[in-house]
């Protein structure tokens, strides 16, 4: 017999895989975005340079290179990822559910399986939006476009400081969103297989 109280049994999720997901490995997630993120590009825009080196041909250049940071980004992808299952568990903890309901009512697994393929779906829109902002890798050189703030400039070269380092964090970043959706979708066949062994054991 199950002796945890209802309250501890829902801030964990019914299966080992989804315990996993949650606890360990976006635990580690979180910590290399908030550590190895900041100190990775912490420091980009002061450190951006173009040719002729000015403060307002730096800034414009940056602003065209990098739409939205990648902190910021990364930050957004993590937390609307979390938001499908903290939807889930606001509702089971409204109704008192508890983790061996989900699996033998079939209501609840469904409502659980949603939520699991709403994050695969938000971790795939988010790679693919991360493609188009970011690419695949980091090039030491960026031609900047910068015929709007004065005819002069037209198109001019700008330095991207560390980019190797940046490369790295990058592929990391894509591994670990294409490591979050092979873990939900195991989720979602272990949460079936063991559906299905409670309804044999019926």
């Amino acid at each position: 017999m199950n002796n945890t109280p209802p309250g501890l049994r829902l801030l964990r999720p019914p299966t080992v895989i989804g315990q996993f997901h949650t606890l360990f490995f976006g635990s580690v997630r979180m910590f290399f975005l908030g550590v190895l993120g900041f100190a990775v590009y912490g420091n980009e825009a002061l450190h951006f340079s173009c040719d002729p080196d000015r403060r307002e041909l730096n800034l414009y250049c940056y602003n065209q290179f990098r739409p939205i940071t990648p902190q910021v980004f990364w930050a957004l992808q993590l937390v609307t990822v979390l938001v499908p299952g903290a939807v889930f568990h606001l509702y089971a903890a409204c109704k008192n559910i508890d983790q061996e309901e989900i699996l033998e009512r079939p209501i609840y697994t469904v409502f659980y399986i949603i939520s699991v393929l709403l994050r695969i779906i938000l971790e795939v829109i988010a790679f693919w939006l991360q493609s188009h902002l970011f690419g695949f890798e980091v090039h030491p050189l960026y031609m900047c476009d910068a015929s709007a703030l004065e005819k002069t400039f037209n198109v001019t070269k700008c330095m991207v400081p560390e980019h190797f380092e940046k490369t790295i964090f990058l592929s990391a970043m894509y591994t670990f969103t294409v490591i979050t959706i092979l873990l939900c979708i195991a989720e979602i066949f272990e949460i079936l297989c063991r559906r299905l062994g409670y309804l044999n054991n019926q």
